[in-house]
């Protein structure tokens, strides 16, 4: 009787578990050509109140002041269900203790559902239209 119960409770996780990670997309940057080191991913989820939240990690992400020419912000883009860009927020770089690995993380939460997600670098990370190259981009979710 014990094990019936464990199993039965171990089915019941997995159930709980599975529609969860279900919903969770896990999409990788296409390789750049303007910063051809840097790789890295966007995970997009749709939480409880039915809104999606965004979760982007990136690796060896040059300082946007080291571009050419040189910029002041790397600003993250959204493309919406109607095929607008969406200004979303600007992303920071930073190294670890002892480190020279720049990392950069964001992390958001959207009311609207993202199709696909981009990074420029930008003069002015309050710009609501860029006319700047793509540094980094992903493909349709």
């Amino acid at each position: 009787m014990k094990k019936i119960n464990t199993i039965l409770i171990l089915i019941a996780a997995v159930i709980l578990i599975f529609p969860m990670n279900a919903c969770a997309q896990r999409v990788k940057f296409s390789k750049s050509e303007i910063v051809p080191a840097a790789q890295g991913s966007v995970n997009v989820r749709k939480d409880k109140n039915n809104n999606y939240l965004i979760k982007i990690n990136i690796n060896n992400l040059a300082a946007p002041e080291r571009l050419t020419p040189p910029r002041q912000a790397y600003v993250l883009w959204m493309i919406t269900e109607d095929n607008m860009p969406k200004n979303i927020g600007k992303i920071k770089t930073s190294t670890k203790f002892l480190s020279t690995k720049l990392k950069a993380s964001f992390e958001t939460v959207s009311s609207i559902k993202p199709m696909r997600i981009f990074i420029t670098a930008e003069n002015d990370a309050s710009v609501q239209y860029t006319d700047y190259e793509v540094i980094l981009t992903t493909n349709n979710f």
